[in-house]
């Protein structure tokens, strides 16, 4: 297959006309790259956990390019157009927020906050606003940027009441968004323990890639139990 192309952590190849394959690898980046490690088998709970996230919003009609995993790290998806913007949403303040602005580490934030920021390692995914993302031809009208908005909060009201009920708080998460082939604005990409961060809902424990951000040891132990609970009846 022809490699399209290989980010930091998966890999897009040639399927056929509107199909492409993406395969999760096992490395894990932090820092724009800064920080890089192998953690084998890595890819494979990704690809099965974004697997079943993206299974639960194409059941609450929300659209993305996902059409099928294939064992173990890898995804059929419609091929798309990335919009270059990222949107990050918060429920809980902790991380870049309570660096940026006086929040309190782990205050609820109600209603979410909704970020926009450039997708650019060069420029540290600078946070823009609708004049910035216009003028800088991430998008193309305020509308594009409210319907974005709109499908990032609905999914932020799926993922947050179905990780609930499996002990798990989803303090914030970012997606991306791309356009297919007829147009439609779909979510793209992955959501998993490396674009989100998880806290268990009892003891408030890290869950996800801050574990390695941050030094904090047993990465593969703790994405092994998100798959475990998400995955349960």
């Amino acid at each position: 297959m022809k490699l399209l192309y290989a980010g930091k952590a998966k890999s897009l190849y040639e399927l056929d006309e509107g199909r492409v394959l993406m395969e999760f690898r096992d490395d894990l980046t932090a820092g724009d790259g800064a920080k890089r490690a192998t953690k084998a088998g890595k890819g494979a709970l990704n690809a099965e956990i974004s697997a079943k996230f993206m299974e639960l919003l194409r059941k609450k009609g929300i659209p993305t390019h996902y059409l099928g995993f294939e064992p173990p790290n890898r995804h059929v998806v419609k091929r798309v157009k990335i919009v270059p913007l990222e949107v990050i949403v918060r429920n809980i303040a902790t991380g870049s927020l309570v660096r940026r602005y006086p929040f309190k580490e782990g205050t609820e934030l109600s209603p979410p906050i909704v970020e926009f920021c450039l997708k650019s390692d060069e420029y540290h995914d600078p946070m823009v606003n609708e004049d910035i993302a216009l003028a800088l031809g991430a998008v193309s009208s305020r509308e594009e940027l409210s319907r974005m908005r709109e499908i990032a909060l609905r999914v932020n009201e799926v993922l947050r009441e179905f990780l609930l009920k499996k002990g798990i708080i989803l303090v914030d998460f970012k997606l991306e968004f791309g356009y297919d082939d007829e147009g439609n604005l779909v979510v793209a990409d992955e959501i998993s323990p490396d674009t989100c961060r998880f806290w268990d809902a009892e003891t408030r424990e890290v869950m996800d890639k801050d574990r390695f951000r941050r030094d904090m040891g047993d990465v593969l132990k703790y994405y092994e139990e998100v798959k475990r609970r998400i995955s349960e009846n």
